[in-house]
């Protein structure tokens, strides 16, 4: 493959991505809910001037929320493709994609207790 090819073929690549995310972004009231959280967060980690330990692993949580949630969003769109009417077995595999962002959201909201406790009941 020559660089031109793939130069082009990369940057076609992240137009898609792009693309997507803004797809999301405008389509899927989860996406907006937790964007909404992430911007409430980062104004949070802001106020109280955290770590920049602390900022990477807020920044790696929302990711990881976000990146599942938009996974989650697929499969369903997928499954719902292939399969419009109910089935029990499609939604068994809706529910374990649900599970995913679910875990994902636990340990985001661990994550930020763990950072934030410390700044909202320190002993000052």
């Amino acid at each position: 493959m020559n660089e031109k090819n793939f130069i082009k073929s990369r940057l076609k690549g992240f137009y898609y991505a792009i693309k997507g995310a803004w797809m999301l972004l405008k389509t899927e009231q989860s996406i907006q809910v937790q964007m909404v959280v992430s911007i409430g967060v980062i104004a949070a980690g802001f106020y109280f001037d955290i770590t920049a330990t602390e900022w990477i692993l807020q920044l790696f949580a929302i990711g990881l929320v976000i990146s599942i949630e938009g996974i989650n969003t697929a499969v369903e769109e997928l499954a719902n493709f292939v399969h419009p009417d109910f089935h029990n077995k499609i939604g068994h595999i809706k529910d374990i994609a649900a599970g995913a962002v679910f875990f994902a959201a636990i340990i985001a909201v661990i994550i930020a207790m763990i950072i934030y406790w410390p700044y909202i009941f320190q002993n000052n």
